[in-house]
């Protein structure tokens, strides 16, 4: 019952549609726009850099706030496995922003939601994927190979430090923990499943920081 009460936390933290509210905000609907996705890649492509800076931090703290939440509510009687608790309350968080209910279901792709798992389940994998991101953004441009790239390490990085014994809990627990960031990690790749048919077609756009225009 514990883990339906995250996911469902989760969730409720994931309706908040960072993307959709900030395109009300500029009369304009973001889900009409550029790829039609209410992520903060569209945000930046169709409102500018600042507002996708801002969507991310948004959707990030949506995320963090879903781990909060459970760690003070199961922190006491649920020690043993809060790392679990908050995992399935990430896992909700992003479902939430995915596939919003009063949005027909449709949301974002669940990066920048998926940056506030990382940041507040475990700060060293915040780090490594960084690293990761944005090697391969500095080189190539392309936002959706950097996302992919870093999930698949986060899920590597969480079972190499499930194994070394860094979250303290017995091994049916952190195989039900490899589980439930496996699914993550699928559904990931399922959102971008356009994106990477796009990057082996080489018709995949860029993303520059500076005043370089992104090559259609």
């Amino acid at each position: 019952m514990e883990r339906i009460i995250c996911l469902l936390i989760g969730y409720a933290c994931g309706l908040f549609q960072t993307a959709y509210i900030m395109g009300k905000i500029y009369h304009t609907d973001i889900r009409k726009q550029g790829s039609g996705n209410l992520g903060s890649t569209n945000v930046m492509r169709t409102l500018g850099k600042k507002a996708g800076a801002l969507n991310l931090l948004c959707d990030c703290l949506k995320c963090v706030a879903a781990i909060l939440i459970v760690r003070a509510l199961f922190g006491d009687r649920y020690a043993e496995i809060l790392p679990l608790l908050s995992l399935y309350a990430a896992a909700g968080c992003i479902l939430g922003h995915n596939f919003p209910f009063y949005l027909n279901f449709k949301g974002g792709k669940g990066i920048a939601a998926s940056v506030g798992l990382l940041a507040a389940f475990d700060w060293r994998l915040l780090l490594i994927c960084a690293v990761v991101f944005f090697a391969l953004f500095f080189t190539t441009h392309y936002v959706s190979l950097c996302s992919i790239s870093a999930y698949v390490t986060a899920f590597i990085l969480m079972i190499v430090f499930g194994q070394r014994g860094d979250y303290h809990m017995d091994q049916s627990h952190m195989l039900e923990l490899y589980v439930v960031m496996a699914f993550l990690t699928v559904l990931a790749l399922f959102r971008h499943k356009k994106n990477i048919q796009r990057l082996l077609d080489g018709t995949e756009s860029q993303i520059y920081l500076g005043k370089k225009k992104k090559n259609q």
